[in-house]
């Protein structure tokens, strides 16, 4: 058995491990996507810090490290029929390099399949929903990142850093972003993307403290339903923290989204 380095040629290969380790971890098809492999790669170097296991030419294990800031996580897939055989705890030993772990956190993958239009969001008086404009880019950013300034592991980036990461992104449509203003202030946004997870995806909802509990985040996900069913898509999907502080999975079991996925998150501090 060999380990080497991906490179761009072998992401076909690793997005079919990919789906048929999901597929046989929760019993259904799996909805990872050309997409999504993408977005998760798009902040590894793929020479250093992704590693390939094969067996007589065949994929039989995949793995990469990311770090960002002082921040770093580590993903490992083996092929079902190769489990067994201790090539998970090489892929342990290899992320062992830059990591380590406890459990810290578990996250839900929650989707929505629509059967029709949604219902129609209602906001408090005077509040109204609007298309994001490139000229309303520094309040969009700056209400997105206030939002989730009381959330776990939350790190800010730069306006001009992050902007620049999300034109770079695969599929990137600012036409499925949304803002809610009163008066003058941006009080809540959301930030959505198409072509992920076999549908859209609502990648950033958030929305600042002092509107928070008047229904904002309700109406944000309505009008995200009603563009994406608009468009022809009626699959919806979104990943949110079992411990978030504002009680989003109720907010999201409210709309009719549920839990397909539950994941893991273990954390290692780095001397």
């Amino acid at each position: 058995m060999s380990m080497r380095s991906a490179t761009p040629e072998d992401l076909d290969a690793v997005l079919e491990l990919l789906r048929t380790d999901e597929e046989n971890l929760i019993g259904r098809p799996s909805r990872i996507g050309r997409s999504d492999l993408l977005q998760w790669l798009s902040r590894v170097d793929l020479d250093d810090d992704t590693w390939l296991l094969e067996e007589k030419g065949r994929l039989v294990a995949c793995g990469w490290a990311q770090m960002q800031g002082d921040l770093g996580w580590a993903i490992g897939v083996v092929h079902p029929e190769a489990k067994g055989r201790g090539i998970g705890g090489r892929l342990v030993e290899r992320s062992e390099e830059r990591h380590g772990y406890r459990e810290v956190r578990r996250f839900y993958e929650m989707a929505i399949e629509l059967d029709g239009p949604p219902p129609a969001p209602v906001l408090p008086d005077g509040l109204t929903i609007e298309a994001f404009d490139e000229a309303s880019l520094r309040e969009f950013f700056e209400a997105l990142d206030e939002s989730f300034g009381d959330h776990w592991e939350h790190h800010s980036t730069p306006l001009e850093e992050w902007w620049t990461e999300k034109r770079n992104a695969p599929d990137f449509d600012p036409t499925l972003w949304f803002l809610i203003r009163d008066g003058a202030e941006v009080a809540a946004v959301v930030r959505n993307e198409p072509n992920r997870r076999e549908g859209g995806m609502v990648a950033a909802i958030g929305v600042r403290r002092p509107w928070r509990g008047r229904g904002l985040g309700r109406a944000l996900l309505l009008h995200t339903f009603a563009e994406f069913h608009r468009r022809g898509v009626n699959r919806i999907s979104l990943g949110v923290d079992t411990e978030n502080p504002t009680g989003a999975t109720k907010l999201y079991e409210s709309v009719g989204m549920r839990v397909e996925l539950e994941d893991a998150v273990f954390e290692k501090a780095l001397a």
